[in-house]
């Protein structure tokens, strides 16, 4: 009986094996590459929204609020990045806001304070649209919308009366309210009974502005 045949690969040459090798980590390099300059991208785009004197300013209030200076030559965002200046920020504001924050710990502690913080102004009156993202401040992903809440933290200051200052930005505009008097009520409706009673010689024609079309399916 005949053997079955078996087949052989040929063995690769060393030369094509070094090239396969070169390629794949050569492709490997090149998708890092284009991730490394798309992350410089979004960084450096996410840099020019950044408004130096706003922070400045931020900064100026959060001193003036806590009652210290802040170090110089520390950016900001390092400064305030474990969250425990800005739960000492909102409890000055509103006394006993926040019980407790961390002081030590991981990362998970300091980003905890921040989400505290978070609450914090929220229960304050900070609209939830105006409160950064925890990676903003955190990884520094948007270190702009974090100033953004503190003017909108400072603004609310102004809401409360209790609060004496400092403030942050200029003073909300107060709704307009306008109140009448039931006399004035009745004196409308009374003119807009008689406005009502006015289609004397009027025409088919002027009575049909305004009114809504008619569209019958069938006919």
């Amino acid at each position: 009986s005949a053997k079955p045949r078996t087949s052989v690969r040929p063995p690769v040459p060393p030369g094509l094996r070094i090239f396969s090798l070169f390629s794949h980590c050569y492709c490997n390099v090149c998708i890092l590459v284009i991730l490394m300059s798309l992350e410089r991208a979004v960084r450096a785009k996410l840099a020019s929204k950044r408004d130096p004197q706003q922070e400045k300013e931020a900064q100026e209030w959060m001193e003036a609020v806590l009652g210290y200076k802040f170090p110089k030559g520390f950016p900001l965002e390092e400064y305030i990045k474990d969250g425990q200046v800005l739960c000492k920020l909102i409890n000055t504001i509103s006394p006993g806001s926040v019980t407790k924050y961390n002081t030590t710990g991981g990362q998970f502690k300091m980003m905890e304070n921040i989400n505290i913080f978070q609450k914090a102004i929220k229960q304050y009156g900070v609209a939830d649209i105006d409160v950064f993202q925890t990676v903003d401040l955190w990884e520094c992903k948007d270190f702009s919308q974090v100033i953004m809440t503190l003017f909108a933290l400072g603004r609310e200051t102004y809401r409360h009366p209790e609060w004496k200052g400092p403030y942050l930005g200029p003073k909300p505009s107060d709704e307009a309210k306008r109140e009448f008097s039931e006399e004035t009520l009745k004196a409308g409706q009374t003119i807009i009974g008689l406005q009502a009673g006015q289609n004397k010689g009027a025409t088919q024609a002027g009575q049909n502005i305004g009114a809504g079309r008619k569209i019958i399916i069938g006919k």
